[in-house]
């Protein structure tokens, strides 16, 4: 039984994301005080963004310039200069209309007159093909002529990446908004990178992160202090807290886990880390903390940890080595984690970023989602470019829809915000179907919007259902939009059958945004070239509405990463692993120059959102020469057809 007496922080380190708090403190906040300990939690990534995109941040910023010879300034730092008055003038209310709270600011930011501009606007003038329909504004085509608050978000989002951009020539050339300093952990085989940039001197952003730890601390007065570290993006600044608590409060326990150390530190040997922390634990987060929080108090040894890596003690106190310890003790099941809570973050302090036109994108940045998850892992786990060997997509558990409905209406009266992301890997079509059931029943009234698989199990029906629940927008992977490529990544799915079901989600009027991905190990020009088509036809016929490539990364937890002799390529030989293991290259025999195909299906995309050449040939978008596309140039539309009609029959 774990005792009341010690008090637990769970910190969001930069950067994350600035619309909506990333949901693992909350989750597991929600946890340990549903079993009667003290937790808190910080998103010190939102934090570092106001303190440095305030008045007197531009001003600290301005005092780093000024040491800078102008020779060796550069465009963006001269046009920062040069308008900083203006920058002054414009930053605070800015971010009040981008946190909602001031909205009659659009007006000016949409006259052009308001804001300084710099580089990231000439994103504007972008070339757009010559029978664009709305005259080369690809504001007119986003917004529309009554969009001004959606037109304004966008304005003030590239002004704050204008200023981002400053940051990063003239006072940290790591920062970024989500990806900060992530080269120096994604994939790093070994920790020196990080080493040798934690013992440089601090930037102005580290200061400002400091000095933001120190008030938290002192805030709180954690015993044990969790730092949750989703993407590699956020590991320096992670590291970078824990060094200052540990600077100031050596006596306070630190512990680091989330999706990178579940992912990129499950072969961990590095002594160094264990530094800045104490314990790194893998996977769900609730069993491992509660038998933290038991050794802390001296009821558990250490060989009784969880799912925890710790740093053993030489016999003479000289440093030891990494040891992993896990009990093997049964994780908390999903129905028994209790309901997030988002308790100390501030809601109404979050930034509504506009940053990609992309229809579905803008659902990642723009608003405040309340993040849930409907089941814990993917029901499937069969995708071969996928991490289906890891807990959080393996193991597979479910809740009631009353208790999913009831966590939802806790979080509606604890936020006052109806909208919500299900994170799930892909949500089962019979708990989504459950769900909306029970949504209708209590008359609980939400938007929500998640990732799905296009299975057959989606009939119109059920998408009606859906629709009728309060779904918005789903996304889904049609991936590379090759029959043959699908069976071999194992995705149970045909180009066919995508279409029907993504038709059967549009009719009933929800967004439908397809994940696609090139690279995939055998794909050659000529099933690029049919990706696209078949991609088009889509976007032709109203299927989706949205669509984003990727190029494929071959991970060593995947079934590509771990049996690569079956998907015809060979593996690059990785160097010995001591810190982060998940990328790993490999030699793919068709020899095909992906990164030159991926520029032509972006260009491409870009226009079929916007509804642009669709009637015409795909090999306009590509550079060069490129084969005929063997799609029938009517294949979704009698697939489409063909549906209708047994629909007729039945």
């Amino acid at each position: 039984m774990v005792s009341p007496s010690l008090r637990v922080l769970s910190l969001i380190p930069p950067m994350t994301q600035l619309n909506t708090p990333y949901p693992s403190t909350a989750y597991i906040t929600g946890f340990l005080r549903s079993r009667q300990v003290p937790a808190v939690q910080e998103d010190l990534a939102l934090a570092l963004v106001l303190r440095l995109f305030s008045v007197a941040g531009l001003q600290s910023i301005r005092e780093r310039i000024d040491a800078i010879p102008p020779k060796k300034r550069s465009a963006q730092v001269v046009s920062f200069v040069e308008q900083f008055e203006r920058y002054l003038a414009t930053i605070t209310p800015t971010i009040a209309f981008l946190q909602g709270r001031d909205s009659t600011v659009s007006h000016r930011i949409c006259s052009r007159h308001f804001l300084p501009e710099g580089a990231r606007f000439a994103s504007l003038e972008v070339y757009v093909d010559p029978d664009d329909p709305y005259g080369g504004d690809p504001l007119a085509w986003a917004f529309g002529a009554l969009g001004q608050q959606d037109r304004a978000r966008h304005l003030a989002t590239l002004y704050l990446n204008d200023i981002a951009d400053v940051l990063r020539d003239a006072v940290d050339g790591r920062f970024e908004f989500v990806r900060y300093a992530e080269s120096l952990a994604m994939s790093q085989p070994t920790f020196d990178p990080l080493a040798q940039a934690l013992a440089a001197k601090p930037t102005l952003v580290d200061d400002i992160l400091h000095q933001l730890t120190l008030e938290v601390i002192e805030r709180h007065q954690p015993d044990l202090v969790l730092l949750s570290v989703p993407f590699p993006g956020s590991v320096y600044a992670a590291f970078r807290i824990a060094q200052s608590i540990k600077a100031r409060w050596p006596q306070i326990k630190t512990a680091l886990g989330g999706g990178f150390a579940n992912t990129e530190l499950r072969e961990l040997t590095e002594p160094r880390v264990f530094d800045y922390f104490d314990f790194v634990t893998l996977d769900d987060g609730e069993k491992p903390i509660l038998a933290l929080l038991e050794h802390l108090q001296g009821q558990r040894s250490t060989s009784r940890l969880v799912r925890t890596f710790v740093r053993e003690e030489g016999p003479n106190g000289e440093t030891g080595t990494v040891r992993y310890v896990n009990m093997m003790e049964a994780d908390i099941p999903f129905e028994e984690v209790g309901t997030p809570t988002w308790d100390g973050l501030p809601i109404d302090r979050y930034l509504s970023l506009l940053d990609m036109l992309n229809p579905m994108h803008r659902l990642w940045s723009d608003g405040r989602w309340n993040k849930l998850t409907v089941a814990h892992g993917c029901y499937w786990k069969k995708c071969s470019f996928c991490d289906v060997t890891l807990d959080y997509i393996s193991r597979y558990e479910t809740a009631s829809a009353e208790t999913l409905v009831d966590r939802i209406e806790a979080i509606v009266a604890e936020t006052g915000q109806t909208g919500f992301h299900f994170v799930d890997e892909a949500a089962p079509p019979k708990m989504l179907r459950a769900l909306a059931e029970e949504l209708l029943r209590r008359n609980v009234s939400i938007s929500w919007w998640g990732n799905i698989r296009f299975e057959k199990s989606f009939t119109p029906e059920l998408c009606q259902l859906l629709a009728d629940s309060g779904c918005i927008a789903i996304s889904g992977g049609l991936e590379v939009a090759s029959d043959r490529l699908l069976k071999l990544m194992k995705k149970g799915v045909s180009v066919e059958h995508v279409a029907r079901v993504t038709q059967g989600f549009t009719e009933a009027g929800i967004l439908v945004h397809a994940y696609l991905m090139y690279g995939f190990p055998t794909q050659t020009v000529q099933d690029t070239v049919d990706a696209l088509e078949y991609v088009r036809q889509l976007f032709d016929t109203g299927c989706i509405q949205s669509g984003f490539f990727h190029r494929f990364t071959c991970t060593v937890h995947s079934p590509v990463g771990k049996h690569p002799e079956e998907y015809g390529v060979t593996l690059e030989p990785l160097p010995p692993v001591s810190f982060a293991k998940n990328d790993v290259g490999f030699i793919d025999p068709t020899g095909v120059h992906h990164d030159a195909l991926g520029e032509a299906l972006n260009k491409a995309l870009y226009n079929d959102m916007r509804g642009i050449a669709l009637d015409e040939d795909v090999r306009r978008w590509f550079y060069g020469r490129v084969p005929r596309t063997r799609v029938p140039r009517n294949f979704i539309a009698r697939a489409l057809s063909a549906r209708s009609g047994e629909h007729s029959a039945s």
